[in-house]
């Protein structure tokens, strides 16, 4: 079966720009997978922390991996390619990918929560999900993307770059 998975990209460590390139041609790769809808690039403020701030982007992912493959494929690519190290929650990072939709999947494992849990605070998941998938419904929420944006807090500077 192919699932249709919504995926958050985030860098703000070193060339983010090619941080970002480089992660989507990693997802790219991932077995029996394909890419159909690339965000821009959008420049964030960092929620956490005081730290540089953040380039992010979102993809649509058509894949055959379950959810707990495709965590484990991600967690190998922030790991692997990009050397990340998780001993700072919510900071620095060269490379962050994050579920945020995986069809109209509601999970809450010990180490997976789908959709993501803070997506509907975060307008800076919202908006490039926003330009590739207005339509997309929060399952857990019942509403679409566009209406989440709307009632988001106000978190931060989200600019297209």
């Amino acid at each position: 079966m192919i699932h249709t998975v919504y995926i958050a990209l985030g860098s703000n460590i070193g060339d983010r720009e090619l941080h970002l390139l480089r992660a989507v041609a990693e997802l790219g790769k991932l077995p029996g997978s394909r890419i159909t809808a690339l965000s821009g690039f959008y420049e964030t403020e960092p929620v956490g922390p005081p730290q540089d701030n953040f380039l992010n982007a979102a993809l649509c992912l058509e894949t055959p991996l379950e959810p707990a493959e495709l965590l484990a494929r991600l967690q190998w690519i922030e790991s692997e390619v990009f050397g990340r190290t998780r001993e700072e929650r919510w900071g620095p990072r060269r490379m962050d990918l994050d579920i945020l939709l995986f069809d109209d999947l509601v999970l809450d494992t010990p180490d997976l929560v789908i959709p993501h849990p803070r997506l509907h605070e975060r307008r800076f998941a919202l908006v490039p999900l926003q330009e590739i998938a207005p339509d997309a419904v929060h399952p857990g929420l019942c509403k679409k993307v566009g209406q989440l944006l709307r009632a988001a807090p106000d978190t931060g500077t989200v600019k297209k770059i």
